[in-house]
């Protein structure tokens, strides 16, 4: 039988904070005000969904819109899942705590071609059909009636090719969804008011542009999609919509996420033309955002998130011409908070002085460049558009500045590809080494990543594979040059993978039944980083069940190289239909072709953001033209901050933690502190050395899942502050459920909370568990009698395991002062008991669980602690 949700989300379960849907910045609307309620699913764990910016967008958007509603959803972790499965209780949204079938839409976001079966994963958790065959019906659709939700989804893989997942899905959308997703929501709720049927109603979403409904259109025996109605577009076309930077400001959670900072996408779409990159083709035109929006929202957006992070988002942050300005104006007004910028990466032969000293400082974040190709020729064939002295250049301007390790990625499997080529990476690496030395300084280390190349749908390589065992051979060739070089770490991507995502990512239909028996079999994401054997096999009887072992043996095998064909634009391959010829993505299908032969003569194609046109097909009514923001003048650089170590003044503050803040833990509610204080502008005392933090110092950390009315905090601060101003500044960027009750000023130079203290005071719900042989449970007067022995005994024993693996015994009973029972009822065997002991930083505690294991000692069977109150901390000398 289905639980409230509130029971599922306990202590015991990994980081019960990813579900909460409590984090500053989350909308929680009237559920009866919105005629159309979404849900956001974003098939990975929280920590992931959650710092994903165009998860973060959609959902600020959505709920700007009038008559709207939208909650979010995240892929539960094993432990949570087990416990949904066990108690039949259906998946559910974070904010509302509704179940999944509450709610109209369920929008997915789809940008990994193995990350369907994480979908699938999600739907059969929250109790609905997996594909829209089975969610069909012919009455009003109306979801409080008992209609099961639209379900569609969006993002890069969507876009590119969505049959293999056609079954599961009642529409994609495809593109940008910033202007697309309002629209839809207008249409559904018309289609509501109306009394409209299913498919009516989505005959209705068919019309809009941007939005592919499976069911009204079958393959044909060559894979190629068609319409099977006459009233639904022949092909679909792609939306773009222009960045709009303040509505990447949003949710601030409270545990660690993958991107723990603040998030602002600068430039939308590439023009660079790589031959190999599905994103540059599919986002085309690009769009600049005006360099004074972007550092509006990004200083407004690190005052209002707390962040000490922010990162700057393009495909290519460096074709942002603005880039250094921008970051330069930043950094300077933010000169004195530790605040660092992050670039995910980034053009190296645009990295010069200018974006060394924006990233710089403090804490250096790591620098990325993406090579690809280890030889000049390669690179030209790839449309890379990169030299051997830009490389360098790069690259060594890095190492002048500071920068003692690199990372950087290449593939192999390219077309066109040689063994020269493939030793060409090894020798590029060692000759950066080579030029970056000097006198006293560190020799160059380099992280390597080597991936292996997929060729994607919408590309002109999408012709192209390569087999398995010549993946294989060349990974074992530059192993072999690796080993003989030092300062270098090599990661090579598993070479199963790289062809499970070409089989999926360039298949028909008919992979949606394998997409589904591998989700069956065990082959979740997380199955590929915990057991990848155990995933493939799965994958591989999947496809065997679906009767296309000869189809995927094509792609281990590698079934075109397009460089051996010679005349390539001859070649009827070329002319065959693919599985994705009814998108209109813009990219006209005869330039991919034409783009295909320039790479077999290594001819390259100028960026048409800053160059000449190259008649890609693109530019025009549906999709708009490349937007290139003249830079601003740099700023003078100001000089790398050191934020300050002044500690003028000490503030102990005594503050709660109630309801829901229990199941965070101590290290964010840390970070917690951190970003209240940062949104409040106080003026917060740092440490000092390569990586200051702000003198925030509870007196001890309180176990998760505990409550409590009597925490201890000091906060140091570099200038003196009223002490009332601070608690009213401090309060008002915290959760409600941390209460301040009052804040003293303490000499700066006295001993810290920590070292003073000395005991604590907890509220303990205790519940006698009955044996397998059963047994009366204690009375009133039982737990009374348990007490009094307690208190009565001399010793009461209790033996540990020290770090180092050593039994230790100690004597629980020294560090017992007080224990009385507060509640009992004679008809429930829990009680009540508060008890007061040792709580010193130096391992000399009387911990709940402590507890528990006296009353053990002394009653009758096993004792659960139920709930954990810390009523008070005292210091040394009877503060508290």
């Amino acid at each position: 039988m289905a639980v409230a949700v509130e029971q599922l989300l306990t202590p015991d379960i990994l980081q019960p904070a990813r579900y909460l849907g409590n984090e500053l910045g989350a909308v929680h609307k009237p559920w009866d005000s919105a005629a159309v309620r979404w849900v956001l699913t974003y098939p990975e764990v929280y920590e992931v969904g959650a710092s994903n910016l165009g998860h973060i967008i959609l959902y600020n958007i959505l709920n700007t819109q009038p008559r709207q509603l939208c909650d979010r959803a995240y892929l539960s972790a094993p432990d949570l899942a087990q416990k949904l499965r066990d108690t039949q209780t259906p998946l559910f949204a974070v904010e509302s705590r509704r179940a999944l079938t509450d709610f109209d839409l369920l929008g997915f976001s789809l940008s990994y071609e193995l990350g369907a079966t994480n979908i699938l994963e999600m739907l059969s958790l929250a109790q609905i059909p997996l594909t829209w065959e089975r969610r069909r019906q012919d009455e009003a659709w109306n979801v409080e009636n008992g209609s099961w939700p639209l379900i569609f989804a969006g993002g890069q893989t969507a876009t590119s090719n969505p049959e293999p997942y056609a079954d599961f899905f009642d529409f994609i959308v495809l593109g940008d969804g910033e202007e697309l997703l309002p629209e839809i929501g207008l249409v559904l709720e018309e289609g509501k008011a109306a009394g409209l049927t299913r498919e009516a109603l989505l005959l209705d979403l068919a019309q809009v542009p941007g939005v592919y409904v499976p069911q009204f259109y079958d393959m044909a025996p060559d894979g190629s999609v068609h319409p099977n109605r006459k009233d639904v577009p022949a092909r679909v076309l792609r939306r773009v919509a222009d960045p709009i930077p303040a509505y990447s400001i949003g949710l601030v959670p409270y545990i660690q996420t993958v991107h723990d900072r603040l998030t602002m996408e600068i430039r939308r779409g590439c023009t660079r033309g790589c031959r190999f990159c599905q994103p540059g083709m599919l986002t085309r035109p690009a769009r600049d955002v005006e360099p004074e929006t972007v550092v509006d929202a990004i200083e407004a957006g690190m005052r209002a998130t707390g962040y000490n992070e922010f990162s700057l988002l393009s495909l290519s942050c460096s074709d942002y011409l603005a880039l250094p300005a921008v970051g330069m104006e930043i950094k300077n007004r933010l000169q004195n908070q530790n605040i660092s910028l992050s670039l995910p990466s980034q053009r190296v032969d645009r990295f010069d002085e200018n974006i060394a000293n924006i990233i710089g400082g403090t804490r250096k974040s790591g620098l990325t460049f993406a090579p690809e190709a280890g030889t000049q020729r390669m690179r030209d064939i790839i449309n890379k558009g990169l030299s051997n002295e830009e490389l360098l250049r790069g690259v060594k301007t890095a190492w002048e500045q500071g920068w003692d390790k690199v990372k950087l990625y290449f593939m192999i499997g390219l077309p066109g590809e040689t063994d020269a080529d493939v030793l060409g990476i090894a020798e590029t690496v060692h000759w950066l080494q080579q030029e970056c030395r000097g006198q006293g300084r560190r020799r160059l280390s380099v992280n390597l990543t080597i991936s292996n190349f997929t060729p994607k749908p919408h590309t002109p390589f999408q012709w192209h594979s390569v087999s398995t065992a010549e993946f294989l051979r060349k990974q074992e060739l530059l192993r072999g040059e690796f080993r003989r070089m030092r300062g270098v770490k090599a990661n090579f991507t598993d070479v199963r993978i790289s062809a499970m995502e070409d089989f999926v990512g360039r298949g028909d239909r008919r992979l949606s039944a394998v997409v589904r028996r591998a989700w069956e079999l065990g082959a979740g994401m997380d199955s590929w980083w915990e057991n990848l054997d155990r995933a493939f096999e799965a994958w591989e009887k999947a496809i065997a069940e679906a009767g296309l072992t000869w189809k995927y043996a094509r792609v281990e095998r590698g079934e075109w190289n397009v460089m051996e064909t010679g005349e390539a634009t001859s070649s009827a391959d070329l002319d065959a239909p693919l599985p994705w010829d009814h998108l209109d993505t813009g990219i006209d299908k005869n330039w991919l072709k034409a783009d295909l032969q320039r790479a077999l003569e290594a001819a390259t194609v100028p960026d048409c953001s800053f160059e000449g046109c190259s008649h890609c097909g693109v530019c025009g009514v549906d999709f708009g033209h490349n937007v290139v923001v003249e830079p601003p003048q740099i700023p003078a650089f100001s000089g790398h901050f050191q934020p300050s170590t002044t500690r003028a003044m000490r503030l102990r503050v005594w503050l709660g933690k109630h309801g829901d803040l229990a199941l965070v833990s101590h290290l964010d509610l840390l970070r917690l502190f951190d970003r209240a204080v940062r949104r409040a502008g106080l003026p917060i005392a740092f440490t000092g050395g390569y990586h200051p933090g702000p003198r925030i110092s509870p007196a001890n950390a309180l176990t998760l899942g505990a409550t409590s009315s009597g925490e201890i905090v000091d906060f140091e601060l570099t200038e003196a502050i009223e002490p009332e101003r601070f608690r009213a500044e401090l309060a008002a960027q915290l959760p409600s459920e941390i209460p301040i009750y009052r804040v003293e000023e303490v000499d700066v130079k006295s001993p810290s909370a920590t070292q003073l203290l000395e005991r604590a005071e907890y509220l303990l719900t205790l519940s006698w568990v009955p044996s397998p042989e059963g047994g009366e449970p204690p009375k009133g007067e039982q737990w009374r009698q348990w007490c009094d022995r307690i208190l009565d005994a001399e010793e009461l024993w209790w033996e540990t395991t020290t770090k180092k693996g050593k039994v230790k015994q100690i004597n629980l009973r020294d560090r017992l002062f007080e224990l009385e029972l507060v509640e009992v009822a004679d008809d429930s065997p829990t009680a009540v008991v508060r008890y007061l002991g040792t709580c010193r930083n130096d391992g000399n505690l009387l911990r709940p669980s402590h507890v528990v294991a006296l009353f053990e000692q002394v009653g009758d069977g096993e004792i659960q602690l139920v709930r954990t109150h810390r009523q008070q901390l005292i210091l040394d000398g009877g503060q508290g």
